[in-house]
């Protein structure tokens, strides 16, 4: 008996002395860390008390005790300080009662340094932080909140470890774990979620800002508003809102009794907008050296330096969450082998088993909190870098120098904005990962020698080679990444310049051959995206069955080296498995969006490192009342600094305040450069620019902003209306006003697209005088500007230098250039008298007409004044609308149709079920492995084993390779169906994109099309078949588990069925709201890049009239615009995985509750582990996010399927009504009652026209902008299709024809030249139909060929975007050769001379008289000398023909408008 029991108690004593040594080691380390805190917190505070400035006893006021968090801060750590202060005195009664062991002589030491740092703490709160101007808590103390409660957690697992083997703990210390992690946790949070103060970078922003906020005296909290707005609910939610994300439950209830819109979801804290964000980056980024107007100096380390360094705070509390996070999942499969034993043992009290289900549950519900708060913080972070980046990239465009605009192109920079910046924002999902992973696999290896000892090397091992083999694949995923991405780039470019130009491609019948090119083009992206999706497929076969693989080799170890396998370490070993699994299932994702942050981070990087504008090419002089405005000094110009060949030459000029200054030349020449020089945009090589005053500048090629067109005139200025009113009437934009539905409210389109050239160069004009400058620099207004020539002063270019300078009359009579140009102007108007003799033009002349032919109400009062009560009429009528309408988005659940769509796409979803029957197997295959491993091994190691160890292995290696056959399977249809699916949509929209009829485009702003064809392809090519098979996966695995828990007892169905319910009615109740913020995601996208893309094209005037700090705040609205659905989005989710996380904890306590009260013995107790492992993963939260996440990401095939159902222009080829290859042959035009209107909800711009032109003739269009000119032009064209009445040419109606052989027969010379990047060939001829020598006959006679055999390359020049690399006037002419080309019947002039000089006018219109003298030649001109030799003359207003005659006729009638339109001319051009 006696020899018996010496062993228990010397096992007693080493146990004993076992745990008095931890708890001695534990109280050591607390004091320590109490101790070096007291002592570094008096240090600094001691320092800060003798720096800190007097206050004024009368001005004293407790600045941050306004803080919500102050005062239960301060509380709490007087609490602490006080329980402390208790526990040290009853461990002194103790001691001094029962004598001073090691122990409590430590604990007394502990408790004192506990209490006077808590003390200290406390002190400092109420004395000295209550009275600072300080904004949050100091960083020292939240730091230490932060260890403090991960410090107080660690010692209570170690407490009830050190419980669970049967060792007695004193009662104090389980009093001061309670204590410590209660207020530890919510110092912690305090740390984290402080709200109601500025952020320290807020106050560089101050001034910029609006900032309101009124007080609630009633429960004493802040009720902010941003200019006028709400702010969101969780800048003043209380400690218990944030816990639970109940401050969404506002937003959510909203949106489930209505349909959520932008105005009714909250702005974002004032610490979270866009401006603030940048401005903390700003710091960061340029306190590294980098000043974001320098260039060359970024690389991708600075920029993720800057980025880290901007977010260091967030990036150390979700550090934090995800060390409580991987701690906590630990805990679970820690005590599943103590559980086991506990249900096999028949003597077990049945506290301890309550004590292991609190346990159970506590784990998971600290891993639900600090999950929930690590995935809305990393949100957070996502919405943060996104703001940054947006800012930067948009701040970095502003500032591109033009020529690196020539090479680096605006479909490149949508491509950063919409697709690299979504994804470094994206990967704040991956940041932890990266340590987190290894810790993980650290972890659960430790947990596994735990239980198999060595056995655990072998799974090392294993794992480790898995680890490596990886490499290769990530290497080949960076590769294809990156190609993907450039040939993504390249498939923008092209698909973003046919929509600039959609209607040059319509007119000309090339729309088929641009898409084409883009599929072309698409098809070669495609290639990288099956090769970087079927390796991903790969590396995901190779982690999800990675788990398996290392089981299988670590059982087999065991066996071989005859460990004893028990169901209590097989359940283990399964559930370090699957928790294994996930950061190995992860790891590929993160080797993925690793590669891809990189590749997206090198690419924004290289933006930033393109060359600025030189800020210093321009000199600017104060305004000393100078006279010299303007002045160049021995200037050498050129816009390629890589090329020896200057643009400008030899340049000298001195323009004095006051003068008039007109810069001549032929096309080419350089007149457009020298504006461009002075404006600071062309590279300066050598010499001086200096200017005195202020600047505004008319551009040649019309930028108009899309919006109301009183925002145009305004540009950023103050409303005044005096000057307003004056300006309309100055530049003729009062009739154009009036004729408008909304008057100057009317929102412009995209690029202007539904006003006249002439409107929109007017509009150009009222913007700069508006501005009231000191400096006009107008780039050929000819339209608009009045020129009294004779006291101007001209400068006349030739070859980039200054040939002449003077008076009209001295150059006029000293030389040849200007004499040549001015030659061919009065030979125009010399013409005049060959139609009718001098007598009737003088008579014109002579007479005392109204001068402004463009706003003279009085010269055709009679019939104006019935037009305009009939319009006032017609306006009553019809109904008003504008041209662009807001972006469209569905309302309400996603239909199931665009569900059945997407997955019946391809081979009509045969391979659905196949997808569906793979993941079913893998999962009966997985559970079934599990279940032979338990059923098939001993409860214990006394027990003798079922089978031998051969059997035992041989068959869960047949089930695992059975499960990894499964995986491969499923993940490569999964990949086939998701990129042929993906094709599919995308040539279906591109199809219906590019047959869609020209009102579309009017009305529809590129940045939504683009939005499409970028951001929403993107998740159709990746996310959206990944986001179904996670879904899937999440479904077949949910079904496992409740299946394997429900086996066990019943009676686990009367939980699971009202939780299930519950989880459903939350998630109903969620998505209501959840689905409209994620399409208002969508929706606000769109205007990021409209606005970028915009900006992009207008950059010249932008910079001009200095406004790049506006548009810089405008985008930075946008990007809040865009952030506030996206947080909100956020919290939502959280809200809802809150809440399925707590339900599934519930859940589980209460099964295993279940389990503890079944008698013994009626179930195997491994069967019983086996469901206490499988349900450490149960809830339906998967699930339901998956769902969610699914429903949020389909919205993109949605939106693509949208633009599937636009309504397309009627068939390009009519068969049965072709006509033949010879028509036309006369191209005789006859128009019966036309009626056209833009939309159906506009008025009508062509009223009932019916005319006819006969075949052969010379037909001059004319009259006042607006009247209608353009739009008859493009109904012949078919661009518009009548409301009512026809047009025939050569007796074949054109409504009955297909679209393709009527403007394949028809040609035009468009308003607006435009050429397309490529090659100069390629540009004359897209569809390559003729020879090289047809096109240089063509480049000859349209004066072109000279300068095109300078260039390198000839034929194969290249062409930069837009054609910036050819002036305005070489691009007509290239339009003009494509004519040349074509040799068609009917040739159509749309105002297309516009853009080059008189001299080279007149050259285009003799030309065309020799090669067209056949043909029904229509010219629509602004310039009288473009139709002096016409047979015909056709005057429109408002939409009606109000004289069609010949022109001598017409001049013959004094009072006919266009004798006084001729006349307005002849005053205005003779000198």
């Amino acid at each position: 008996m006696d020899s018996s029991e010496d062993p228990k108690n010397d096992m007693n004593i080493c146990k004993e002395n076992s745990q008095s040594s931890v708890t001695i080691l534990l109280h050591g380390f607390s004091a320590s860390s109490h101790l070096i805190l007291l002592l570094v917190l008096s240090i600094i505070w001691a320092c800060k008390r003798r720096t800190m400035p007097t206050f004024d006893s009368s001005k004293r006021m407790l600045k941050n005790s306004r803080l919500f968090y102050y005062w239960p801060t301060l509380i709490s750590c007087m609490g602490l300080c006080f329980s402390d202060l208790l526990l040290c005195v009853f461990n002194y009664l103790s001691g001094y009662r029962y004598g001073w062991s090691d122990l409590k002589f430590v604990a007394e030491l502990d408790f004192t340094f506990r209490t006077l740092t808590w003390f200290i703490i406390s002190a400092y709160l109420f004395i000295q932080f209550s009275h600072s101007s300080e904004h949050r808590f100091p960083i020292l103390l939240r730091i230490w909140w932060a260890f403090y409660f991960l410090m107080s957690c660690s010692y209570l697992a170690i407490h009830l470890g050190l419980y669970w083997k049967h060792l007695s703990l004193l009662f104090l210390q389980w009093v001061s774990d309670g204590i410590s992690v209660t207020f530890g946790l919510f110092l912690c949070y305090v740390g984290l979620f402080e709200k109601g103060r500025e952020d320290e970078d807020f106050n560089i922003l101050e001034p910029l800002m609006k900032i309101s906020s009124s007080r609630n005296n009633g429960n004493n909290r802040q009720s902010s508003s941003v200019d006028g707005e709400t702010v969101t609910p969780y800048a003043n939610a209380n400690l218990l809102s944030i816990f639970t994300f109940s401050w969404m439950g506002s937003l959510l209830a909203l949106g489930y009794r209505k349909t959520l819109n932008l105005e009714d979801v909250p702005q974002l804290a004032i610490c979270d907008s866009a401006k603030v964000v940048f401005a903390r980056f700003r710091n960061k980024f340029e306190s590294n050296g980098d000043n974001l107007g320098s260039s060359g100096q970024v690389n991708t380390l600075k920029l993720v330096k800057a980025l880290i360094l901007s977010s260091w705070k967030e990036i150390i509390w979700t550090a934090l969450f995800s060390i409580v996070s991987t701690l906590a999942s630990n805990v679970g499969p820690f005590f599943i082998d103590p559980f086991v034993q506990y249900l096999s043992s028949p003597h077990q009290q049945i506290y301890k088993g309550y004590m292991l289900v609190f346990i159970f549950f506590l784990s998971m519900l600290i891993k639900c909190l600090s999950n929930r708060h690590l995935f809305f913080q990393l949100r957070m972070m996502g919405i943060r870098v996104r703001a940054s980046l947006f800012a930067l990239i948009y701040k970095k465009s502003l500032r591109l120098s033009s020529q690196i605009k020539q090479v680096h192109t605006s479909g490149e920079n949508v491509n950063l904005m919409s697709v690299d910046v979504e994804r470094i924002a994206f990967f704040s999902w991956y940041l932890h990962d990266i340590w987190r992973v290894p810790t993980q696999v650290a972890l659960a290896l430790l947990n596994l020698y735990r239980s198999l000892g060595l056995a655990s090397l072998v799974a090392f091992v294993v794992t480790m080679i898995l680890m490596l083999a990886n490499i290769p694949l990530g290497k080949l995923q960076e590769k294809f990444q990156g190609e993907l991405m450039d040939s993504k780039d390249r498939r923008m470019k092209v698909t973003s310049e046919a929509l600039r130009n959609m209607r040059i491609l319509k007119l000309q019948g090339w729309e088929m051959k641009f898409l084409a090119k883009i599929i072309g083009l698409r098809n070669f992206e495609t290639r990288w995206l099956k090769k970087l999706l079927y390796t991903s497929a790969m590396s995901t076969f190779v982690y999800m069955s990675a788990p398996m693989f290392v089981s299988m080799v670590t059982f087999g170890f065991c066996v071989l080296m005859r460990v004893p396998l028990d169901s209590g370490k097989i359940l283990t070993a399964i559930a370090t498995f699957e928790m294994l699994q996930g950061p190995i299932y992860n790891l590929p994702d993160l080797i993925s969006a690793v590669i891809q942050t990189k590749v997206s981070l090198d690419r924004i990087s290289s933006f930033l490192c393109l060359s600025d504008l030189d800020l210093n090419i321009v000199q600017k002089l104060p305004k000393d009342g100078a006279k010299v405005a303007v002045e160049i000094v021995k200037g050498n110009f050129s816009w390629d600094f890589h090329s020896p060949n200057l643009t400008l030459k030899d340049l000298n000029i001195r323009v004095y305040h006051g003068m008039s200054v007109a810069v001549c030349g032929s096309t080419g020449s350089g007149k457009s450069s020298l504006l461009s020089c002075i404006l600071g945009e062309v590279h300066k090589v050598s010499g001086a620019i200096r200017l005195n005053g202020t600047k505004a500048y008319v551009a040649q090629s019309p930028w108009i902003q899309s919006g109301k067109i009183v925002d145009n005139i305004l540009f950023g200025k103050e409303m005044d209306k005096e000057r307003y009113e004056m300006i309309l009437e100055a530049c003729s934009l009062k009739k154009d006003l009036e004729l408008c539905a909304f008057g100057d409210q009317t929102i412009i389109g995209d690029r202007g697209i539904n006003l006249s050239g002439g409107q929109k160069q007017r509009i150009q004009i009222a913007r700069a005088l508006y501005h009231n400058a000191d400096i006009y620099l107008l780039d050929d207004p000819f339209s608009a500007v009045d020129a009294h020539t004779g006291t101007h002063l001209f400068k006349v270019m030739r070859d980039g230098r200054i040939t002449q300078a003077g008076k009209y009359e001295e150059i006029l009579s000293s030389g040849t250039d200007f004499m040549e140009l001015v030659g061919a102007h009065k030979k125009a108007l010399a013409d005049f008298n060959s139609i009718k003799g001098g007598a009737a033009l003088n008579n014109l002349t002579n007479g005392e007409e109204d001068y402004n032919m463009l706003c003279s109400e009085n010269s055709i009062q009679d019939d104006e004044e019935q037009e305009s009560k009939n319009y006032k009429i017609e306006k009553l009528v019809e109904s008003e609308g504008q041209l662009v309408q807001e972006e469209m988005r569905e309302k309400g659940v996603v239909s199931l149709s665009i569900y059945w769509k997407y997955v019946t796409a391809v081979y009509k979803g045969a391979l659905v079920p196949l997808i569906l029957l793979a993941q079913i197997l893998f999962q009966l295959l997985l559970i079934g492995s599990s279940y032979w491993m338990v059923l098939a091994t001993p409860v214990s190691k006394d027990v003798r084993p079922h089978f031998k160890g051969s059997t035992l292995i041989f068959v869960y290696v047949a089930l695992t390779l059975g499960s990894s056959l499964c995986v491969v399977i499923r993940s490569i249809l999964v990949v086939t169906t998701g990129y042929k699916t993906a094709t599919l949509l995308f040539n279906k929209m591109h199809k219906c994109i590019f047959h869609a009829p020209l009102s579309f485009f009017d009305s529809t702003p590129i940045g939504r099309i683009l939005n499409r064809a970028s951001i929403d392809q993107s998740e159709v090519d990746t996310s959206i078949p990944h986001q179904f098979e996670e879904l899937l996966i999440s479904i077949i695995e949910f079904l496992g588990t409740a299946a394997v828990m429900s086996q066990v007892a019943w009676q686990m169905l009367i939980v699971f069925i009202p939780m299930t319910v519950t989880c459903i009615w939350y998630q109903q109740y969620y998505i209501s709201a959840a689905r409209e913020l994620s399409r208002l995601v969508g929706v606000c996208q769109a205007p990021i890049t409209q606005h970028f893309t915009e900006s992009s094209l207008g950059l010249t005037t932008i910079r001009c009239f200095d406004q790049e700090e506006r548009f810089m705040n405008t985008n930075l609205k946008l990007v809040d615009g865009f952030s506030r659905p996206k947080f909100h989005f956020s919290g939502a989710i959280e809200w809802l995985c809150f809440r399925m996380d707590m339900l599934a904890s519930i859940t589980y306590a209460i099964s295993l509750v279940f389990l503890i009260l079944l008698p013994k013995g009626v179930l195997n107790p491994g069967v019983m582990g086996l469901t206490v492992a499988y349900g450490l993963g149960f809830s339906l939260h998967g699930v339901i996010w998956d769902l969610s996440s699914l429903e949020n990401k389909i919205i993109s095939i949605e939106r693509i399927l949208q633009y599937t159902y636009i309504t397309s222009e009627l068939p390009l080829l009519v068969e049965e009504n072709r006509p033949s290859c010879e028509w036309p042959l006369q191209g005789e035009i006859d128009i019966i009652n036309l009626q056209v209107r833009y939309a159906p909800h506009l008025p009508l711009v062509l009223r009932g026209v019916t005319c006819t032109f006969p075949g052969g003739m010379n037909i001059g269009i004319v009259g006042r902008t607006g009247s209608g000119k353009s739009t008859l032009v493009q109904t012949l064209f078919r661009m518009l299709e009548p409301t009512s009445g026809q047009i025939w040419i050569d007796g074949i109606d054109i409504s009955k024809i297909g679209l393709h052989d009527l403007r394949s027969k028809l040609s035009i010379i468009p308003q607006d030249p435009i050429m397309f990047e490529g090659t100069l060939r390629s540009n004359l001829d897209p569809l390559e139909e003729y020879t090289d020598e047809q096109i240089w006959e063509a480049l000859d006679r349209c004066q072109l060929g000279d300068e095109v055999r300078k260039k390198e390359g000839k034929l194969n020049f290249r062409v930069t975007e837009n054609g910036e690399n050819w002036s305005m006037g070489q691009r007509q002419l290239v339009c003009l050769g494509r004519v040349l080309l074509k040799k068609s019947k009917v040739l159509v002039l749309d105002e297309a001379t516009a853009s080059v000089d008189t001299a080279t006018d007149y050259l285009i219109q003799k030309m065309l008289r020799e090669h067209f003298s056949k043909s029904m030649v229509i010219t629509v001109a602004h310039r009288i000398t473009s139709i002096l030799d016409v047979d015909k003359v056709l005057l429109l207003d408002n939409g009606r023909v109000l004289e069609f005659d010949s022109p001598t006729k017409l001049l013959e009638i004094k009072s006919s408008s266009f004798a006084k339109l001729v006349k307005e001319y002849t005053e205005r051009y003779t000198p």
